[in-house]
């Protein structure tokens, strides 16, 4: 199978990240992941230079959203800023001509009623001009989660169908979150297209700990407890673009493309 799999990697010069790695797509925050400030361009050559020579060398882009991002919450002081910079990282992703912006599905308090956070990603979705697909990602963690169950991602989706601009939403499956969240990959993909309709992207990881532990820790490719060839079938049967965002630089990202192609 000719599936594109490429790395997360760092933002300063993503275009020699992928030639390192030989890899047709990568992903990168822009900014720092932890923080509100905003998007910011490590790449000497700017958002336009970026995207250009990113075009030159066909080397497809992808965004990662701030993990902080968490438009779910009833808090206002934290979903408004949310809203805030999650229109601003799209409109970050489309000025490089990124071919999505990844961004988790957030969580909502232990005290509040799930439905508020449904009806919040519906708000969002319509606050947000999307001009790029909008990838929301399953995530490992918290009873509370919007997408750590699949039943929590078919209400996300149920709510967001509804809303202006959800023809620009996909969907992110990671392989480790959903191992973590207690979700069987041997039917994941079937279940998660059985709610969205479509897998836009495969976050491939291998994880640290163990079947529904909640705990997002990716590890290397055969290093964790993810069965070879479970990991596998996953990607093969997704049939979309892969980001491995696991430990390491070129080399042992390099090591993890080969060990995923041996099986594909």
């Amino acid at each position: 199978m000719t599936i594109a799999i490429g790395a997360h990697v760092d933002q300063t010069d993503p275009i020699a990240e992928a030639r390192a790695r030989n890899a047709p797509l990568v992903q990168f925050f822009l900014g720092d992941p932890q923080g509100y400030k905003g998007p910011e361009w490590a790449y000497a050559g700017g958002p336009e230079g970026l995207r250009s020579d990113a075009e030159a060398a066909g080397v497809h882009l992808y965004v990662h959203a701030p993990y902080l991002i968490n438009v779910a919450t009833t808090n206002n002081r934290i979903r408004i800023p949310s809203r805030k910079l999650l229109q601003q990282h799209v409109d970050a992703a489309a000025a490089i001509g990124a071919k999505g912006l990844i961004v988790h599905g957030g969580h909502v308090n232990k005290s509040d009623d799930p439905e508020k956070g449904f009806d919040n990603w519906r708000k969002a979705i319509e606050a947000t001009d999307l001009k790029v697909p909008l990838l929301i990602e399953n995530t490992a963690g918290g009873d509370n989660a919007m997408t750590r169950y699949l039943e929590r991602i078919a209400r996300v989706w149920d709510a967001i169908s509804a809303a202006e601009g959800f023809e620009q939403v996909g969907f992110c499956l990671d392989t480790c979150h959903a191992h973590a969240g207690g979700n069987d990959l041997e039917t994941v993909v079937d279940d998660v297209r059985a709610i969205t309709g479509r897998i836009d992207l495969v976050h491939c990881n291998d994880s640290r700990d163990e079947f529904d532990s909640g705990a997002d820790r990716h590890a290397n490719f055969g290093a964790g407890k993810i069965d070879p060839d479970l990991l596998a079938a996953v990607v093969r049967d997704a049939d979309a673009p892969v980001v491995c965002e696991t430990p390491g630089g070129a080399d042992e990202h390099v090591a993890d493309f080969e060990w995923l192609r041996s099986r594909l």
